[in-house]
């Protein structure tokens, strides 16, 4: 098992890029992204990469795997498969938002309750499987509304796979979820050449909504394995863009449901920063919380998590500010 997920990155990566090209007409002729007032594009793109990355790391992950699939891993598959359909039919036609969210919560309740071991024993069942759901609506929401940049999601997944695959080859993380990740980051290895801005290709809703599964997944088996901090540190910035965005919008009574251009990250455009500043950015802030998330499994203590946290939390509390303030303008002679 140990070579396994070292094999499974460049196969997922090479099996994304040749589905990619081979579909790419398709996309071409049935799913253009046209742009409007909340686009960060402004020329007629294909989106639909996604369908490329889901397919690849899965069956690569299938393939490699020395066991015949359990229970959990075959829920989990069929989740994102499910969801990758449901993003698939709202991307060449919108669905409305309460059909959506149900399949999305059936998706997420079904990976829950095949997985274990159960993050708070001490909890009444019900509760913590409740409590686990909205949680993972939320994370999976909150990947699909953070991928409005080229390389955006690009510069969240590949330091946070990266990261779960290290942990499981050090045994951090069981051999599963290590494989999953291993695959799914090579898909999306696959796919960055074509989202490299200015970009050729979006990933669409059929990949952000599976891949936001597989991710909350994944936090959801390191954190059951004591990984609890370094399950929260891995995401924290996409957590804090898209939760403090939200909550500003819910303040303000908009319609939270619909698109739009004020998180922080395109809120940065606006001000000024360059896209490749802004990836760029996150990318490094990324590297830093995964090193925060090693340090609290390398030393698991209390005071030791608490300052991870704390550190990580000024880390992107610093890169929201930045993003929040608009660059001077150069002064010409």
């Amino acid at each position: 098992m140990t070579l396994l997920p070292l094999a499974a990155v460049p196969l997922a990566a090479l099996a994304a890029a040749a589905l990619i090209l081979a579909l790419h007409p398709l996309l071409v002729r049935y799913a253009l992204a046209r742009p409007n007032a909340r686009s960060s594009h402004t020329v007629p793109t294909p989106q639909g990469g996604g369908i490329a990355v889901i397919a690849a790391a899965l069956a690569v992950a299938a393939v490699l795997w020395p066991q015949p699939l359990g229970a959990e891993a075959a829920t989990v598959a069929l989740a994102a498969l499910g969801l990758a359909l449901v993003g698939a039919v709202d991307d060449i036609r919108p669905l409305p938002a309460l059909p959506r969210l149900l399949l999305q919560a059936v998706a997420v309740g079904g990976v829950i309750a095949a997985s274990g071991p159960r993050l708070w024993p001490d909890l009444p069942a019900g509760l913590e499987w409740g409590l686990s759901l909205l949680a993972g609506l939320w994370f999976v929401n909150l990947v699909n509304f953070m991928d409005g940049l080229d390389w955006m999601t690009v510069a969240e997944a590949v330091p946070v796979l990266g990261a779960l695959v290290a942990f499981g080859l050090a045994g951090l993380l069981p051999p599963a979820p290590t494989l999953a990740a291993a695959a799914l980051l090579g898909g999306i290895l696959g796919f960055a050449p074509f989202n490299r801005p200015v970009a050729r290709l979006f990933l669409g809703d059929v990949g952000s909504l599976p891949i936001g599964l597989l991710l909350a997944w994944l936090l959801y088996r390191l954190a059951g394995q004591g990984g609890l901090a370094a399950a929260i540190l891995l995401p924290l910035y996409y957590l804090a863009d898209a939760t403090l965005t939200l909550t500003r919008r819910l303040l303000a009574r908009e319609a939270v449901w619909q698109a739009h251009r004020t998180h922080y990250y395109q809120r940065a455009t606006t001000n000024g920063h360059r896209v490749p500043a802004v990836v760029g950015t996150v990318f490094a802030l990324n590297l830093g919380l995964a090193l925060l998330a090693a340090a609290t499994l390398l030393w698991p203590s209390w005071p030791v998590a608490l300052s991870a946290l704390a550190l990580g939390a000024a880390l992107v509390a610093r890169v929201l500010r930045s993003f929040a303030t608009p660059r001077p303008i150069p002064v010409t002679a």
